[in-house]
């Protein structure tokens, strides 16, 4: 046990009862300090930290109870146990139901004295680690982890700062691996729900039969295998989060009890006859269009719109494109990590096909690609060769000025091939292709009809 983890604090006015209490726990390899008032008890505590607090009951000045309420106010990682003589017992008990973690009668025993500390040690360290596991994983899910600099991610940042704390529903959306749980994940522990469980569900994971019973519970006897009773998803949730992906296939029957969840704030468990009081966030996901799914009757209008309070719209990777490098380092270093490997670099040919790739699968695929690269790299250096070969073979924009120098193109046969891409990228649309090549739409028009007197010399 580091000593930082161990260090008790002994409050008492009577000098002998002190030192005897510091030579039991010094000798138990705990790290010791004395005070002999509340107040000096009260110094200690602002300069240094402490895991237990044993004090009397009854002191001169500032009393133990006193000390408590500063201690739970101000330095509630502590572990406070109140020592006190037979006849304020009483006076004890209530100490411990305004927040002391236990009491210990004069005379103390030795062995008392010791099971209680180590219990109260225990449980303060316990708690320490629980705090900074959720440190952790507030880190993990922070805005910061969701990478990109793009204009149409910063909306998206911007969006998710504004809805984090507040009640309501809201429906992300976007195509399959554009990271639609980490943005779930994102708003639930930067929430004030941040403490209470965030619950992620697949709609389309579980089969339809047992869905209901998954979300809502059930009581003994509600069906042949309902051996006892079950608390659902909905009240595992309780004062958190729940997430609902692929929400698009939900049964209808279960749309209907869904919303009057959403509605009502109370479920009632598959057999039960008492409905239970939830409070519960929901945040559902769909890569599908659900206002298409309600205009084909596949999905309930009324729950749409109560889940649909608030939409967040994810783009596709490659509408984002100028983030890739910068989610290609990312990715990297968490692959790596995983990995012990020492891979710091990706060659720019390697890049560039990166670039010119579609992603179909967006950041989901990004990061198979790097994780397999990073793990076929021989050096510390992810080549082309790493990349799998429909990556390697693919020959987008990013090539157009590497072939041209390799084939030795004119300046002039280089710019055609480039206004042809754009045009191709636009649709056909003249004006914004103007707009993308920095020209106006007489000197296009010129260039193009250049272009096809060309052709047809």
């Amino acid at each position: 046990m580091a000593q930082d983890e161990n260090r008790v604090l002994i409050v008492d006015d009577d000098p002998d009862m002190r030192n005897v209490l510091r030579d039991i726990l010094f000798d138990q390899s705990y790290h010791v300090e004395i005070a002999q008032d509340g107040q000096e008890a009260l110094q200690r505590l602002d300069s240094e930290p402490y895991s237990i607090i044993l004090t009397d009951l009854r002191m001169k000045g500032m009393d133990g109870l006193e000390l408590l309420q500063h201690v739970t106010k101000k330095h509630p990682e502590c572990n406070l146990i109140m020592m006190t003589a037979f006849g304020t017992v009483e006076t004890a008990v209530e100490a411990m139901r305004q927040g002391a973690f236990d009491y210990l009668t004069k005379p103390i025993k030795t062995e008392e004295l010791l099971v209680t500390v180590d219990k109260a040690m225990r449980e303060a360290l316990l708690r320490r680690e629980v705090e900074q596991l959720r440190l952790q994983v507030r880190r993990e899910f922070s805005f910061d982890q969701i990478l990109g600099k793009s204009k149409p991610m910063r909306e998206v940042f911007d969006l998710i700062r504004r809805v984090a704390d507040s009640q309501t529903n809201i429906l992300i959306t976007g195509e399959s691996g554009t990271g639609k749980e980490l943005v779930a994940k994102a708003i639930h522990f930067n929430s004030r729900r941040r403490s209470a469980p965030f619950i992620p569900v697949n709609c389309a994971a579980i089969p339809e039969q047992l869905l209901e019973s998954e979300l809502f519970g059930h009581v003994k006897g509600a069906f042949t295998d309902a051996k006892s009773d079950k608390r659902g998803l909905f009240e595992e949730a309780q004062g958190g989060t729940l997430f609902l992906d692929e929400i698009s296939e939900l049964p209808m029957m279960l749309q209907a009890k869904l919303l009057r969840a959403v509605q009502e704030r109370e479920i009632r468990r598959v057999g039960a006859t008492r409905s239970i009081p939830i409070d519960v966030r929901i945040i559902a996901a769909t890569n599908v269009k659900l206002a298409e799914e309600v205009k084909e009757k596949k999905f309930r209008e009324d729950l749409y719109y109560r889940l649909n309070v608030i939409e967040i719209r994810l783009p596709s990777l490659r509408d984002r494109k100028e983030d890739i490098p910068l989610l290609v380092h990312g990715l990297l270093h968490k692959s790596l990590a995983a990995q012990h490997k020492s891979v710091t670099e990706v060659m720019q040919p390697a890049l560039a096909r990166l670039l010119d790739y579609q992603w179909p699968g967006n950041v989901r695929e990004l990061e198979n690609v790097i994780e397999r690269a990073a793990t076929l790299c021989q050096g510390n250096i992810i080549t082309l060769e790493d990349l799998p070969p429909i990556i390697r073979e693919v020959r987008g924009e990013g090539q157009l000025v590497e072939d041209a120098v390799d084939r030795l193109l004119p300046l002039e046969e280089l710019e055609q091939a480039y206004i042809r891409r754009i045009l191709e990228k636009m649709g056909g649309n003249k004006y914004q292709a103007a707009q993308v090549l920095g020209i106006d739409r007489k000197t296009l028009y010129r260039k193009l009809s250049e272009m096809e007197e060309q052709a047809r010399v």
